[in-house]
């Protein structure tokens, strides 16, 4: 049997793809989004916004690269950091449900992760990422994945996960 070759690195048209489907899904119900980025410093939010209109669906964005910045601004629990770590699903958890909690948004899609080079700790390499996703009726979905590629590829996969699945949640939504 041969070997399972990886995934195509996504690309920025890819990422914007996502964006712009997700976009024309919340659209018509009148539903917000909203991104809490770490690893991603912002591509998400980024991508979103490259749709003309997506002031209709996109509420706003927070970067919370810093530790500090995962406490101030969405309220992640220090005790969670310390015991798991900013790469966790705990703390991908709480950063969605904080940036639901601060914003107009039905739905935010959290990430935090190792893009590398460097990062890499014991049990968490590089590619390594925690995603959460908060919803205003009160469903959390978290996961983590192990994506392959330099910075760029890991950022890019992260941001177009982020968004598909983002998507995939509100589509299993019966309410839309």
């Amino acid at each position: 049997m041969p070997p399972v070759a990886d995934p195509p690195v996504p690309d920025e048209q890819d990422v914007i793809a996502a964006a712009r489907q997700l976009g024309l899904h919340l659209r018509p119900s009148g539903a917000m989004v909203a991104t809490v980025e770490s690893c991603t410093g912002g591509l998400i939010a980024r991508a979103l916004t490259e749709i003309a209109g997506s002031s209709a669906w996109f509420d706003r964005g927070f970067v919370t690269y810093s530790n500090a910045a995962k406490i101030e601004m969405v309220g992640v629990s220090p005790d969670t950091l310390a015991a798991h770590g900013a790469v966790s699903e705990p703390t991908a958890r709480e950063m969605a449900v904080g940036g639901l909690r601060n914003s107009a948004a039905d739905i935010v899609l959290a990430v935090t992760g190792i893009a590398g080079p460097g990062g890499a700790t014991p049990g968490k390499p590089v590619g390594t990422v925690c995603f959460g996703w908060a919803h205003r009726d009160g469903r959390v979905f978290s996961e983590t994945r192990r994506l392959p590629g330099d910075r760029a590829a890991v950022r890019l996969a992260t941001a177009l996960h982020a968004l598909q699945q983002a998507l995939m949640q509100r589509s299993d939504d019966p309410k839309g």
